[in-house]
């Protein structure tokens, strides 16, 4: 199976399955010497575990990080970093009904088709289970940017067809949505309570900001910023849509009122924009600005409703899915999203460095060609002179 491979420079393989020993992450490119702290990596998977409140499947799991390799004495070795999280509390027999049915909204069918074989305990790799070790490797990448002064913070806009009217950062991790606006959170709630009561789930967007990116990150024509943070977060599972900026919005304007005017900030030393439609990105390059984008994460396709379905060998079925699951993965998705938007950024950086050093190691050897063109050229001046030098004494 391919494609569990993200990133150039900064390289994270995810392996494992929902229901088996352990879910994880190999992780190449990480600097050597850096002050490693598994606390960090900690407190990121805590955010996206399950069982955190109503509003998440019941399912226990501590998701505990173990380093297997990667590390010494504290700090990275420059070696492939590899953590695991095991799971815990895994219950196949709770699928053993659907062996048989696909499940709709799942994998089932079109891992079947593709490979032959289809993992039911609770989708294998196509489970939400695997974004762990996503997580995981995004806290290293967090930590990178935080060093430069880059934040990155996620949170909850829109549940039920509920949106978020007020924006509040300290009140992202103070509710179980993990929305910035309290009021419009308690509403939220209610509505996904209901549905999960009703046996149903519930979607919603989820919007991403990046205050004080690096300027510069992002190549033309086809590793645009925005294109890559589009596969970014379109690669998790339970995402159906992307924007940045304005988005879809951008369609209903004129350009007058779409555009961003450019300023000169004497205070910051760099040109700025006096609006933010674009999101932070022109061109597909990071112009310093907000980075902002969003996504739509669909309603939990596991649900305890009954649906009409079809066997392997193409009978007619219905069937309700059991087992416990997210009525709303929208507060779920939130650090996953950080974490994918963190590792395209710091990927993207390590590029921007190369070509720097690049550039300097071109600059450098034109100064050298320069400083030995002009010794050339005095060797060949010191000759002529030393020759009529020697004419000159032959004279006398």
């Amino acid at each position: 199976m391919a494609g569990n491979r993200f990133g150039k420079h900064f390289r994270i393989t995810t392996f494992g399955e929902s229901h088996g020993p352990a879910v994880g992450v190999v992780i190449d490119g990480v600097r050597p010497g850096v002050k490693f702290d598994a606390a960090v990596i900690q407190r990121e998977l805590d955010r996206r575990r399950p069982g955190q409140s109503r509003m998440t499947t019941t399912r226990k799991e501590a998701d505990q990080v173990e380093v297997l390799s990667g590390v010494f004495e504290g700090k990275t070795t420059g070696t492939p970093l590899c953590m695991i999280i095991r799971n815990t509390d895994q219950r196949p027999a709770a699928y053993a009904h659907l062996k048989e049915i696909f499940r709709p909204g799942h994998a089932g069918y079109t891992y079947l088709a593709k490979f032959g074989v289809a993992d039911y305990r609770g989708g294998g790799r196509s489970s939400g289970r695997e974004t762990a070790g996503r997580v995981a490797a995004g806290a290293l990448a967090k930590q990178e940017l935080a060093r430069l002064g880059t934040a990155i913070y996620g949170y909850t806009t829109e549940v039920a067809g509920i949106h978020a009217r007020s924006f509040r950062i300290d009140a992202i991790e103070q509710n179980p949505l993990r929305c910035a606006d309290p009021e419009a959170a308690v509403r939220m709630e209610r509505a996904v309570l209901r549905a999960k009561k009703e046996g149903d789930s519930v979607g919603g967007v989820v919007e991403v900001t990046v205050r004080n990116p690096p300027v510069g990150l992002g190549d033309p024509v086809f590793d645009k910023l925005e294109a890559d943070l589009a596969q970014a977060l379109m690669s998790i599972g339970a995402v159906r849509g992307f924007e940045v900026g304005n988005g879809f919005a951008a369609a209903r304007l004129r350009g007058s009122q779409n555009n961003d005017p450019i300023y000169f900030d004497g205070d910051a030393g760099r040109f700025r924009t006096r609006t933010n439609n674009a999101g932070g990105i022109a061109g597909g390059i990071s112009s310093g600005e907000d980075i902002v984008v969003r996504i739509a994460v669909k309603p939990t396709s596991s649900i305890h409703k009954e649906q009409e379905s079809a066997t392997i060998d193409g009978r007619t079925a219905r069937l309700v899915v059991g087992g416990r699951h997210d009525p709303c993965i929208c507060p779920r998705i939130v650090p996953v999203a950080e974490a994918m938007v963190a590792l395209t950024l710091y990927d993207h950086l390590l590029r921007q460095r190369m070509i720097r050093r690049a550039g300097a190691r071109t600059r450098r050897t034109e100064a050298l060609t320069l400083i030995d063109a002009g010794i050339a050229i005095l060797r060949t001046e010191r000759k002529e002179l030393l020759g009529g030098v020697g004419k000159s004494a032959h004279r006398k």
